[in-house]
C-alpha cells in the first residue's frame, strides 16, 4: 500500500479453488469404506464381529454380548449415553434384535464364522459372498441371510432354508444405504410397534399397563408394616428379598441370558452385604466393649491410677 513492498491480494488469489460436492466416484470409495468398517466391527464394543451376531430394526450388525452388556443394569453412564447413540433407542430387549444365521464358506475354518477374513459369509443359494459392495438380506423371523437377487428370483414367501412363511415387509436389509429401505424400515417397525410387536414379531413387555396396588401387611415374628409389593401371579412378595431370590420368578426363557443376569445381581447382592458389614465394624470401634473399671485401671493417668473415691464417702 505504502511502497512498502506489499500488497493487496486479490478474491480470485484468495479463493484459489472454490468449495465443490464430492463426486460420485468419491461418494462410492466412502461409503465401500463405511460398509467394510460395519461388516467386520461391531459399533458398541469396537470388537470384529464374530458369531452369534445379531440385527436391529435398522439392519445394523451387533455381537449378541454387546446387547447383552448394554441391557443390564452399569454404574458407568458415559458408556451408557455412547451406546444409546448409536443404537438411536432401536434396542429396549432381546426382542428388538434378530439372531442372524449367515452360511459359512468352506475356506473360514480358521476364523470359525468370524466377519475378519474375505468371502466367509455367502449366500447358501447363490454361493455369493455376502459383504461390503454385495446388497445381502435377512428375513424375520427365522433370521437366514441371503443375497438380496437370490431372494428376489425365487417365487413364494417361505424360506428357502428352513420353510419358515414370511411376508415380504419381513425381509431386511443389512446395512441398507438407500433412502428408499431406510424409510420402509422406518415405516415398518413403526407399524409394528402400533400393533405391540417387536422387530422380531414377537409381542413387547409392558405394552398393558396395569395399576398395581402396594399392600401393607403385618407379619406374624415382629416385621410390623412390611412393605409387600404384587408379583405377576397377584401374590405379595416382599421388597427385602434379595436380587438372586427374586430373579427365579422372573421368566427368561433364554439360559444363556438368566444365568448372566443371575450372576450379575448376586454379585451385587454380596457387594452390598459387605457395604453393610463394614459399616457396622465401623461403629463398633466406636464404643468400647470392656468394662470401664478395668479399663480406668489400665489407662488411667499415675494421678489416677488405682484410686476411686467410694459412693458413701463423707464431704
Amino acid at each position: 500500500m505504502g511502497n512498502d513492498g506489499g500488497s493487496i491480494p486479490s478474491r480470485r488469489e484468495l479463493v484459489k479453488e472454490a468449495a465443490r460436492n464430492p463426486s460420485a466416484t468419491e461418494l462410492k470409495e466412502s461409503q465401500h469404506s463405511q460398509q467394510e468398517y460395519y461388516w467386520t466391527t461391531d459399533p458398541l464394543s469396537q470388537k470384529p464381529l464374530a458369531t452369534p451376531v445379531v440385527s436391529d430394526c435398522n439392519g445394523k450388525l451387533y455381537n449378541k454380548d454387546s446387547i447383552i452388556e448394554h441391557l443390564l443394569p452399569s454404574e458407568d453412564e458415559t458408556k451408557k449415553t455412547e451406546a444409546e447413540a448409536i443404537l438411536q433407542g432401536a434396542v429396549k430387549s432381546l426382542k428388538d434384535v434378530v439372531d442372524i444365521k449367515f452360511s459359512v464358506g468352506s475356506g473360514s475354518e480358521a476364523e470359525c464364522g468370524t466377519a475378519t477374513g474375505a468371502g466367509e459369509w455367502k449366500c447358501p443359494i447363490t454361493n455369493e459372498s455376502l459383504g461390503a459392495g454385495v446388497k445381502a438380506v435377512y428375513i424375520v423371523p427365522c433370521g437366514h441371510a441371503f443375497s438380496a437377487s437370490a431372494v428376489k428370483e425365487v417365487s413364494g414367501e417361505l424360506c428357502m432354508t428352513c420353510n419358515t412363511p414370511y411376508a415380504s415387509n419381513d425381509i431386511i436389509p443389512i446395512l441398507p444405504t438407500t433412502e428408499t429401505d431406510i424409510a420402509r424400515l422406518s415405516l415398518r417397525i413403526r407399524n409394528l410397534r402400533e400393533q405391540g410387536l417387536s422387530h422380531s414379531l414377537k409381542k413387547m413387555t409392558g405394552n398393558k399397563k396395569r395399576k398395581k396396588v402396594v399392600e401393607v401387611t403385618e407379619s406374624k415374628t415382629n416385621d410390623v408394616g412390611t412393605v409387600r409389593a404384587p408379583d405377576k401371579n397377584g401374590e405379595p412378595i416382599s421388597r427385602t428379598e434379595s436380587p438372586a431370590q427374586g430373579l427365579k420368578d422372573t421368566r427368561i426363557k433364554n439360559a444363556s441370558t438368566a444365568s448372566l443376569t443371575a450372576k450379575v445381581l448376586q454379585e451385587q447382592d454380596q457387594r452390598n452385604k459387605r457395604r453393610k458389614h463394614e459399616e457396622n465394624e465401623n461403629l463398633k470401634g466406636l464404643f468400647s466393649s470392656g468394662d470401664s473399671k478395668k479399663l480406668s485401671a489400665t489407662t488411667g493417668d499415675f494421678m489416677t491410677r488405682g484410686f476411686s473415691i467410694p459412693a458413701n464417702a463423707k464431704r
